[in-house]
């Protein structure tokens, strides 16, 4: 498996001379100053791509190429949309870098409501609390209805909460919900979040996975002709949030999709954090039902802290929490074996130790929530210790 890291670009704390000391070999990177609908420039792209190479690395991924909300909702301008997000494919196709990495969540990207919990060894973690969600969502924001959507026990707890909190927190829980796609330059307000909702009102989740399959199956032609695999990331968390449809949470979400538009440019951003979150995803069997369409891997592990889902919680070290990594990466490296026997051109899969919890210099570091320098390389050293130990040749004696 290919070891990479995702950068945050030169602003990024953790420069690329820190990626190449943690053992990574590619880079995951994004052109973060652009937001979704606008089209990415050739020149741009190159000057990034020469900024990596030059510091000994190569762009593995590109994460994320953001899908606009025009298209999500086929509204607007949205073909104007779609067009710029070809041209930017071309462009990323013409500079050689064929991974691309996407989502189809709608309004916000992943969402936690602490992004610094701290944790027994004096470390830092991020965490989901459905309770102070409900309280968010209710009180706060106070969408209509809202209460429905959560048990009479988690409306109790966030009414207590909301007793307690005072203007200046409920501010930063606002900020922490709404921060958007990691790296970008877009946040939004109370008011832009009511807006961005109100787009969705008419919007059923077998519209949203009908638009998806629009936006691949349109795509998917030109993305063959230009060797590209676009992997789309699971919901996070993989469950409805603010009433808002969601369509890449389990193994039949991405059946459905990947059977609808079936293409070899068209696959899986397998995240083992996003879909560990639910107690029915089995990480290892969603492995090996889809491994031939999983173009980008995402490893990392979370320990869910109250029953079913929705749920509360927080993200565990790599080895630590309900996912099973050695069953993954065994099941990961089978499929890298089959690819290799296949003759398979991209038979390596590209993975990065994702999130991290923030550890020793890390808390004196003001980075990219989750992606802390220590951490990462801590997950990287372990996942890579995995794997070193499944493939040794004593393993296969």
């Amino acid at each position: 498996m290919r070891q990479t890291w995702r950068w945050f670009g030169p602003a990024d704390p953790v420069s690329l001379a820190d990626v190449r000391q943690a053992g990574a070999e590619g880079v995951v990177t994004a052109l973060h100053g652009f937001a979704a609908g606008a089209e990415w420039p050739r020149n741009a792209i190159a000057e990034r791509r020469k900024l990596i190479e030059e510091a000994g690395l190569t762009w593995d991924v590109v994460e994320s190429l953001p899908v606009s909300e025009n298209i999500k909702t086929q509204s607007g301008d949205w073909r104007g949309d779609m067009q710029r997000y070809r041209a930017s494919l071309k462009a990323l196709a013409a500079e050689g870098i064929q991974t691309i990495c996407y989502n189809f969540m709608p309004v916000l990207d992943w969402t936690r409501t602490e992004l610094h919990h701290r944790r027994p060894h004096g470390g830092t973690a991020m965490r989901f609390d459905l309770p102070t969600f409900a309280m968010f969502d209710i009180y706060i924001l106070a969408r209509p209805g809202a209460a429905q959507d959560y048990s009479a026990k988690t409306c109790s707890d966030a009414e207590n909460l909301f007793s307690e909190t005072d203007k200046a927190q409920a501010q930063a829980l606002t900020e922490t919900i709404t921060c958007g796609l990691p790296g970008a330059v877009e946040r939004w307000s109370l008011d832009d979040l009511k807006a961005g909702l109100a787009r969705y009102d008419a919007v059923s989740a077998e519209q949203l996975r009908q638009h998806h399959i629009d936006f691949l199956s349109e795509l998917a032609p030109m993305a063959e002709d230009l060797g590209l695999r676009l992997c789309c990331h699971p919901d996070d968390p993989p469950w409805t949030l603010l009433g808002l449809p969601r369509i890449a949470s389990t193994l039949d979400d991405y059946a459905h999709l990947l059977n609808a538009v079936d293409s070899p440019a068209v696959g899986m951003t397998f995240c083992t954090g996003s879909l560990g979150a639910r107690p029915d995803n089995d990480c290892a069997q969603i492995v090996r039902a889809l491994a031939p369409k999983i173009h980008f891997v995402h490893l990392r592990n979370v320990t869910r802290e109250t029953p079913g889902h929705p749920c509360s919680f927080f993200e565990d070290e790599h080895l630590d929490g309900g996912t099973d990594m050695v069953a993954v990466l065994r099941a990961l490296l089978d499929e890298e074996a089959r690819r290799r026997a296949e003759g398979r051109a991209e038979a390596e899969i590209p993975f990065r130790p994702d999130h991290g919890q923030a550890i020793l210099s890390d808390l004196a570091v003001d980075g990219q929530p989750g992606y802390p320098a220590v951490g990462r390389l801590k997950g990287l050293a372990e996942l890579r210790g995995i794997i070193a130990a499944l493939t040794h040749p004593e393993v296969h004696a």
